[in-house]
């Protein structure tokens, strides 16, 4: 019997267990990270992304923010932002892998395509005072990031990764800030990814006429969503801060349910089609053109 005959007992366990950790954790690197799991729009960082995402790594983001979007249904429909689910040749480029597993905050392997503003305008007025766009945070301010980038190093971080990078590259680094920096590594995170439009014949089958003409049969509705996902850039009471004023609008019901649907890009504006129903649209359609600042 092996349990009367422990220096078997114990040679055999190790054997099992050194099967086991070479078919789940040594092999599989035979055929991982390969050059068919790579993906070809994913490219290396600049040099103001990689500070950035070393200024990201020095302040302790990564022990709140993970950045992996599960294969969970929920998970994609939640921090996809369309992107889907992460995939392996989206890390191909990170020195450390940063996918963490707290979420105190939300999953940031996307959040690029949820803030397409080329400005960065969302993610300062974020940084410099969190609870400015989303009330109920518990994340501290970062406004201290405001200060002169040290640069000293970037050259040769560069060719320590093997990023290819131009003088131009390291031109564009003098007079930016470490805010500039860490701004430009989240806008970069999900936006190489290839993503797939929404095609016109799903568009199609949306209905163009606003099922509300009443403001205030749907105004309790409304103020909840539009609180939830428009006051950030729109202001709590739709005076406008980092987007237009939302009282009142000279565009059709059928423009505006497109605009929120689809999003501007070029001017930063997130789509909300994946998030929102067709219900709910109409309805902050319906407050933004009936309902006034005041009411």
């Amino acid at each position: 019997m092996l349990e009367k005959n422990p220096v078997i007992f114990i040679i055999l366990a190790f054997v099992v267990i050194m099967i086991g950790t070479t078919v789940t954790m040594i092999a599989p690197f035979k055929w991982i990270n390969g050059p068919n799991d790579r993906i070809a729009e994913v490219k290396p960082y600049t040099p103001l992304q990689q500070e950035g995402r070393d200024i990201y790594m020095r302040e302790g983001c990564n022990n709140c923010h993970s950045q992996t979007v599960r294969t969970l249904a929920a998970d994609v429909e939640r921090y996809g932002y369309g992107g889907g689910y992460s995939k392996s040749g989206e890390f191909v480029y990170d020195r450390p892998h940063l996918w963490g597993s707290r979420r105190t905050g939300p999953d940031l392997a996307h959040i690029g395509l949820k803030y397409p503003d080329q400005k960065g305008m969302w993610h300062r007025k974020h940084m410099e005072n969190p609870q400015s766009v989303v009330p109920a945070s518990n994340m501290p301010a970062y406004a201290f990031l405001n200060e002169p980038l040290d640069t000293t190093y970037s050259e040769r971080k560069m060719k320590l990764l093997k990023f290819p990078y131009s003088q131009a590259d390291l031109d564009e680094l003098k007079g930016k800030t470490e805010m500039d920096a860490i701004i430009a590594y989240m806008r970069k995170l999900g936006t190489d990814i290839p993503i797939k439009k929404a095609e016109a014949g799903q568009q199609a089958s949306v209905s163009k006429n606003n099922p509300f003409s009443d403001l205030k049969a749907v105004k309790a509705d409304a103020l909840s969503i539009y609180a939830k996902d428009c006051a950030s850039c729109h202001g709590d009471k739709r005076e406008g801060t980092l987007g237009p004023a939302l009282t009142g609008s000279s565009k059709t019901d059928a423009e505006l349910f497109a605009i929120i649907s689809k999003g501007i890009e070029a001017n930063g504006m997130p789509s909300f089609g994946g998030s929102l129903d067709e219900q709910k649209i109409w309805k902050l359609v319906t407050l933004i053109k009936l309902g006034k600042q005041n009411d």
